[in-house]
């Protein structure tokens, strides 16, 4: 049997960043079976398509250029697979780019994440004064409302500004779990904005060498 390690870049967007990383998992599975392509499976009881994402997009946030692998049990080109994918994709669910991944070559792996939020205007004088008051602390623990977890963003926050309205932030992914966006954003105080009809968009996914 033919076994093929892709690596798909996609956007999630519009409607469908409601919905969360389970259901995603089992929409690319149906977008697979309409564009006719068989993926390889896991051994077991219970076989699962090999399909991994370096980090799952959480519910309520869009994705500029989201990243997975999977394996293939087809023998298909990148540009054929490419093709395949755009003619049976959902409203919301765009692809991007295809890649073969060389055998012996590791999973794909998460170095940082990046994300913007809209900042209504409203707002923008108090966001670039806690922005800077952030920065210059260098620590905020903040309690998540789910689990009472503390956690301190400034850990593993590599970048942070506002820049023409948006409010931008990288990420680096930490072995012992890292810092959300939206602990970033309890701690300037703008928890409430998703409320509000503002919504974070993942505009990149790097990843480890």
């Amino acid at each position: 049997m033919v076994r093929q390690r892709v690596r798909i870049r996609f956007c999630k967007h519009g409607d469908l960043r409601l919905i969360g990383h389970r259901d995603l998992v089992r929409a690319m599975e149906r977008v697979f079976r309409r564009a006719e392509l068989r993926l390889g499976m896991s051994e077991g009881f219970h076989p699962k398509p090999r399909m991994s994402f370096p980090s799952a997009l959480a519910l309520g946030i869009a994705g500029r250029e989201e990243v997975m692998e999977l394996e293939l049990a087809d023998d298909c080109s990148d540009a054929e697979l490419l093709d395949r994918l755009a003619s049976a994709t959902l409203p919301g669910l765009e692809f991007l780019a295809v890649e073969h991944v060389p055998e012996g070559v590791k999973k794909a792996q998460l170095r940082s994440s990046s994300y913007e939020m809209e900042i209504p205007q409203p707002r923008l004088g108090q966001v670039e004064t806690r922005v800077s008051e952030l920065i210059a602390a260098g620590s905020c623990p903040v309690e998540r409302s789910r689990g009472g977890k503390t956690v301190d963003p400034c850990r593993c926050l590599e970048h942070l500004r506002i820049d023409s309205g948006t409010l931008r932030m990288r990420l680096a992914a930490m072995p012992q779990g890292g810092a959300s966006p939206r602990d970033v954003l309890t701690a300037l105080g703008l928890q409430d904005l998703e409320w509000e009809g503002c919504y974070l968009t993942r505009t990149e996914v790097e990843l480890q060498p």
